[in-house]
């Protein structure tokens, strides 16, 4: 009786399936959790929060003594004190980290047994919504404070319900990193370094007229704002907080700025310029730039839109005037984890450094840090703050001496770039492969879509029958999940919903919400979804996996980085350039993609997965008789193979008038066989949009930036196939070299360099004549 039990009860125990019941995140949707798996694996509201800490969130399901002392462990190893209101809903706070991710935590009630368990969000700091912090009012005037002409009362506000007291501190911390660069004596360390208001009012606003400090005070040029509860010792760690996102402490610099902001400012950026000498060069690791906005919108797998710079929420590109849009490479760079960004103007061209004090930069320190995180180079934020950001302002906009900086942090072109290679699966289902075949396979089952073993990425997919408006079955099948996972990342599946269009997000078999954050940091693999019908995943090796809701079906785009080359196999074919021999079977044997439908349909049977190798959820009774005790590939559903266009047939006239051109073909199935223009419509704006997205990642050809002469001038910035550069010089000089140079199809300028102006001979017009070169 005692272990009967002892084994109902999820104690300790959660993520497990237990013999008479489970404590694993499936038992909600399957009926079979044992009676206490809600209080022992708990639910938080909310689920994130910045990685500087300090969030309040809720236990819920769980009802606690009042009198309880409730402490919260996170990683088995950082305390935080929790507490219990008065209607027994048990909070936690959640602590200072160094990394971004879901962070493990247990909650203990006596401070000895953590029995149990859930999971917390530590978030990029700049990716936290601004109503979770301590906004500083006109941040220009905080971090240009000192500079002539700038100066006054400065203003913070928040919200100040966030804050669990009736008066606060207002706290300024420094953020700086210590040790031999690259050493594993080279650590991160928040410092406490005054409090600028004492124990005010929480009424969600703070002003104060800011003093110059000294030594050792003034050593600290970053930091942050925080505010905390005024019954809090000054400077405690890891207690209820709201914090500012990292700034430039300009305000609160020695007087030596004050008096001469420029001249502090370039010793401080002479200082980094040898610094920057001195430890090892990353530029040459980091990935190559798209050469077009249009290449860098497309490449979801390795790039992604800077937050800084963005063309959809209106272009604010402060540190890259100029810009319309950014990118960063999503991976940080091999051995140093460095970051790649690239900036793009109006035209879709590149911004770079070498024309315009807006072009894009690289990084000594990713912007959205680097797995395992923990330690510098690799903190999210706050290391790039530290060697890219706070010298920014030393060298270009606190003093006028960007050389200094764009020596050590040059624009990348696009000279070495190479775009990625595109498949699809869309409608009900139809394939596009990575090197153009295209066909149709309507099996119900789960199939393998993508393998690789050299990188160890799988992408399955599951397909079910389509029904008709009315509810009757269609002999034809949809996709409707797609599981997929690289090495040993966590496993995501993306599937459909009820809701039309909208997408559910697994990880593990457990569903994620990104109703906080649309951004997530997760065990070898990042997904990103902005709204319920789009998510996408993207895994170190660059691949990206776009996945869609349209028009009732699932929609799927893979990109995959040229270095899959001849590594590929499954439904979307093998990736050599050779659309002959996509349509290979895991055995070897090759079906032309103009085969007959019913031979198309045997090949397509055969890259049915396995229990074994699945990666899928079962998590209701249909899913686990259908698919994981029923067979993998169903051979008794049978699809229609084509449809009749019935003259006669109503639909038949509006479906040849909206299906032509590009798409034309699918679109006409799938609305005959479902009876629906609206699908084939949806099919139709996704063929084309896949051939739009073909065409955005064609290879362009780039020669690189070419320099101005001494002494003269450039006219262009485009540096790509058929671009016109043109060269002159300065009064009393003579060119020396091409006039004009032009981008050709091999990737070479035309004529000769042009990188001097000579002094003309006296009275003489002729540059042929030249002499004393300057």
């Amino acid at each position: 009786m005692f272990s009967h039990t002892a084994a109902q009860s999820c104690e300790g125990r959660c993520g497990e399936k237990l013999a008479v019941c489970s404590c694993h995140s499936t038992c909600d949707a399957l009926m079979d959790c044992c009676v206490d798996f809600k209080e022992f694996c708990l639910e938080i509201s909310p689920h994130s929060g910045s990685l500087l800490g300090g969030t309040d969130f809720r236990i819920l399901n769980v009802v606690f003594d009042p009198s309880a002392t409730l402490t919260c462990r996170f990683k088995s190893e950082i305390v935080t004190q929790g507490f219990v209101d008065v209607d027994g809903v048990g909070h936690c706070v959640s602590p200072m980290l160094f990394e971004s991710g879901w962070i493990p935590f247990e909650v203990s009630t006596d401070g000895v047994n953590y029995n149990r368990a859930g999971r917390w969000l530590s978030a990029h700091h700049s990716k936290l919504d601004v109503a979770f912090k301590l906004l500083l009012v006109n941040g220009t005037q905080w971090q240009y404070y000192g500079t002539p002409g700038v100066g006054g009362v400065l203003l913070m506000v928040w919200n100040a319900s966030l804050i669990n007291a009736e008066r606060v501190n207002v706290e300024l911390w420094g953020y700086e990193e210590t040790g031999e660069p690259y050493s594993e004596h080279w650590q991160a360390d928040w410092t406490y370094l005054y409090t600028v208001g004492k124990d005010v009012l929480n009424n969600g606003a703070f002003s104060f007229t800011p003093k110059p400090t000294e030594v050792p005070l003034s050593n600290w040029h970053m930091g942050s704002m925080r505010v905390s509860p005024s019954t809090k010792p000054d400077g405690a760690q890891n207690v209820n907080a709201l914090w500012s996102g990292a700034h430039a402490l300009a305000y609160h610099l020695e007087e030596a700025f004050r008096r001469d902001s420029a001249g502090w400012a370039l010793g401080k950026c002479i200082l980094w310029d040898e610094e920057e000498k001195r430890i090892p060069n990353f530029l040459s690791e980091i990935i190559d730039c798209p050469c077009t906005l249009a290449q860098a919108r497309a490449d979801t797998g390795r790039f992604h839109t800077d937050y800084g710079c963005d063309i959809e929420k209106g272009s604010v590109c402060t540190y890259h005037p100029g810009a319309v849009h950014c990118v960063r490479a999503i991976q940080g760079s091999p051995a140093y984890a460095a970051g790649q960004q690239c900036c793009y103007d109006s035209t879709g061209a590149q911004v770079l450094t070498g024309d315009s004090i807006g072009g894009s930069t690289p990084d000594r320190g990713h912007d959205w840090g680097a797995p395992p995180y923990q330690k510098p180079p690799r903190i999210p934020g706050f290391s790039h703050w530290k060697y890219d950001v706070i010298t920014f302002y030393y060298c270009c906009l606190w003093s006028d001496n960007c050389d200094y900086y764009f020596t050590h942090r040059p624009s990348s072109d696009c000279r070495t770039y190479q775009p990625p290679k595109a498949a699809s699966v869309l409608g009900d289902p139809h394939f596009i492969t990575f090197d153009g075949a295209t066909y149709t396979f309507n099996g119900k089952g789960e199939y393998v879509l993508l393998q690789s073993a050299a990188w160890s990425l799988s992408v399955q997919g599951r397909t079910g029958p389509m029904k008709s408006e009315n509810g009757s079955v269609i002999m034809a099948t949809r996709l409707s999940s797609v599981a997929m996972k690289e090495m040993d990342s966590d496993v995501i599946e993306v599937r459909l919903t009820d809701r039309l269009d909208h997408l559910q997000v697994l990880m593990n078999q457990e569903e994620l919400s990104f109703s906080e954050q649309s951004w997530m940091d997760l065990k070898g693999v990042f997904v990103f979804s902005a709204v319920p019908q789009n998510v996408t995943v993207m895994f170190p090796s660059g691949a990206g996996v776009e996945v869609r809701g349209r028009g009732g079906v699932m929609a799927l785009t893979v990109l995959l980085p040229l270095e899959f080359n001849n590594h590929t196999q499954g439904l979307l074919g093998k990736m050599n350039d050779n659309p002959a021999d996509d349509l290979t079977s895991s055995d070897g044997v090759i079906t032309p993609a103009n085969s007959s439908p019913q031979d198309i349909f045997t090949f397509g049977a055969g890259w049915a997965v396995s229990n074994e190798s699945s990666l899928f959820t079962y998590d209701s009774q249909l899913l686990l008789n259908e698919y994981h005790f029923g067979p993998k590939h169903d051979p008794s559903f049978i699809p229609s193979f084509s449809v009749t266009e019935d003259p006669s047939d109503t639909l038949l006239e509006p479906t040849l008038r909206m299906c032509s051109g590009v798409g034309a073909e699918f679109c006409k199935y799938d609305a005959l066989i479902s009876r629906s223009l609206e699908l084939g419509n949806s099919t139709l704006l996704t063929q084309r949009s896949h051939a739009a997205t073909m065409q955005d990642l064609q290879l362009v050809v780039s020669c690189g930036w070419l320099q101005p002469p001494r002494r003269g001038h450039k006219e262009g910035t485009l540096y790509l196939q058929g671009a016109k550069i043109s060269f002159s010089c300065d009064h009393g000089y003579c060119l020396h070299g091409s006039q004009e140079r032009v981008c050709q199809e091999d990737g070479q300028w035309s004529g000769n360099d042009t990188h001097l102006c000579v002094v003309l001979q006296s009275d003489c017009n002729n540059c042929g004549v030249i002499f004393n070169p300057v």
